[in-house]
């Protein structure tokens, strides 16, 4: 595993006051239908899928059928000095937190609480998505991206809500990130 040279923003680490991780959101989150207006509003082509409500990637793969595209997981981080990261990659991938952590220069990576996750991206637990950096206006999070998975012609999350899934193609989703004033880190989780 190892960072992509001259791809991403790893470089500007940010620790959050605990004060800014124990705060509640300063505004509502955005709704789905919100969101889908920010894209349609920055010209990204998207389309979306209504489902039961999926909570695991096993749920997701059993009600999907044959829906096209990269199909992936989002974990919500983080590390031993309280900063909070967002690793998106593909779903059948077994990422190891140490190794992760390591290829990054993080301290020791664990999940970040309901609570952390609510506050900084204003999301509940299974509706983790690249979509709610959205909701990260104070930019608190760094984003971490599986290089593989850009790799799909589509790539599928859930609009905030993990009752659809939204496709978009890899080259919007990084414009999406960059239009929500982050720089992502791109990660080769196959090198190694």
């Amino acid at each position: 595993m190892h960072i992509i040279p001259g791809e991403g923003g790893c470089k500007r680490l940010r620790l959050p006051s605990a004060a800014n991780i124990l705060r509640t959101m300063p505004f509502p989150p955005l709704t789905p239908d919100q969101l889908f207006a920010r894209l349609d509003a920055l010209g990204i082509a998207h389309r979306t899928y209504a489902h039961a409500p999926v909570f695991t990637v096993a749920e997701a793969v059993a009600l999907r059928g044959a829906l096209p595209g990269g199909h992936c997981k989002s974990l919500f981080l983080k590390d031993k000095k309280g900063r909070l990261w967002l690793a998106v990659v593909l779903e059948q991938r077994r990422v190891d937190l140490k190794r992760l952590a390591d290829a990054l220069g993080a301290p020791r990576f664990s999940f970040g609480s309901p609570e952390q996750l609510y506050a900084a991206l204003g999301v509940r637990p299974g509706s983790v998505t690249p979509f709610a950096l959205v909701n990260d206006a104070d930019r608190r999070v760094t984003v971490v991206l599986d290089k593989a998975m850009l790799g799909h012609d589509l790539l599928n999350y859930h609009p905030l809500e993990n009752e659809r899934t939204t496709a978009i193609s890899p080259s919007d989703l990084l414009r999406f990130i960059g239009a929500c004033g982050h720089e992502p880190c791109i990660v080769d989780f196959d090198a190694a």
